[in-house]
């Protein structure tokens, strides 16, 4: 299953040049990190690539693209849901690789700290589908899904890569990886739902709001969640912005050229029920702290958006995550997408 994800993104990340923004791949890459903010602790780094299809809407021209992309575009244009769905309603899929890293406070001892969280890192590949459909000309909703499989525990690379930005930097290496969860297989089914609210197409100062409710279930997390974004700036594209690494909450971009640069704050709650890098592993005795079954982000930050490129710089205020927590955490994100 994991090499046959990998043959997708490999087919899917080739196409040629095409003629206009509506017929374009965007490339998508998050680098979430606390060391923005000058720490070193709990989730400490996430990383994340993706690739998103142009609209598969069977009615918009799929343009010039290499034979081995618009085979598989052709491919998901088939799926009935897909093919029968009103002619107002957009599809895309989209291709990810990523990985998250977590670490107690104290990284420089050796031994087990049992009461903070355990070492963990977690690589995984995931495939999403989105559906997008205009409700009026105010409201727009969006539909994620999308179905992640990765590995838990040393053979995510997730010590070996911190260690060598720790070794590259001159930081403080990393002792305890010793302790870290053991070797789990992930599987993550993730759906959220957004509704947009854009009371304005003109071009020019405005602001607008993005809801989101979803839920998570899998080994590696399961949750509800729910939480609201608002936006004020010049030229706010009509798009369900995203600006973190969560399951199932990628953004739809948009095709619109002109240039924009906006504000934007957002809250996302979770009812944690299961979370493995603070609950330990699923089947084997591991390291584990008391989690706390509910969590906030809050965030705030920038986006501009230039033709085909798009950059987001953001704060994250992250709530305490288990009891023997002795403070909430922060961590700074950079996103960058550009449509080809």
């Amino acid at each position: 299953m994991l090499r046959h994800i990998f043959l997708l993104l490999i087919i899917v990340a080739i196409p040629l040049r095409a003629h206009s923004l509506d017929r374009s791949w965007t490339h998508n890459i998050y680098f979430e990190n606390d060391l923005f903010i000058g720490t070193d602790s709990d989730y400490t780094n996430g990383v994340k690539y993706s690739i998103t299809s142009p609209d598969l809407s069977p009615q918009i021209p799929l343009g010039r693209t290499s034979n081995l992309s618009r085979a598989a575009l052709e491919l998901f244009r088939s799926i009935p849901f897909v093919k029968e769905a009103p002619e107002e309603t957009g599809h895309k899929v989209e291709f990810a690789l990523g990985q998250a890293m977590y670490t107690p406070k104290d990284t420089s001892r050796y031994d087990l700290i049992e009461d903070d969280r355990p070492y963990a890192g977690y690589s995984y590949l995931g495939i999403s589908y989105h559906q997008k459909s205009d409700l009026d000309q105010t409201w727009s909703q969006m539909d994620s899904s999308e179905v992640q499989i990765g590995i838990v525990g040393p053979s995510s690379l997730a010590e070996d890569a911190q260690k060598f930005v720790h070794r590259v930097r001159g930081l403080q290496r990393p002792n305890g990886w010793d302790h870290q969860l053991k070797d789990e297989l992930g599987i993550t089914l993730a759906f959220e739902r957004k509704w947009l609210y854009h009371p304005t197409h003109k071009k020019r100062f405005c602001a607008d709001a993005i809801i989101h409710t979803g839920a998570a279930v899998g080994n590696v997390m399961t949750y509800l969640n729910a939480g609201l974004e608002v936006r004020a700036g010049w030229n706010i594209p009509r798009s369900f912005a995203v600006s973190l690494i969560r399951p199932a909450g990628s953004s739809w971009h948009t095709e619109d050229p002109t240039p924009s640069i906006y504000l934007f704050s957002a809250i996302n709650g979770r009812f944690v029920v299961r979370d493995i890098f603070l609950d330990g592993n699923t089947f084997r005795s591991s390291h584990h702290v008391d989690k706390k079954p509910f969590v906030a982000d809050i965030s705030a930050g920038v986006t501009a958006k230039y033709r085909r490129f798009s950059l987001s710089l953001v704060n994250t205020h992250r709530t305490r995550e288990f009891d023997q927590q002795l403070k909430e955490h922060n961590f700074g994100s950079i996103t960058i997408s550009y449509a080809f």
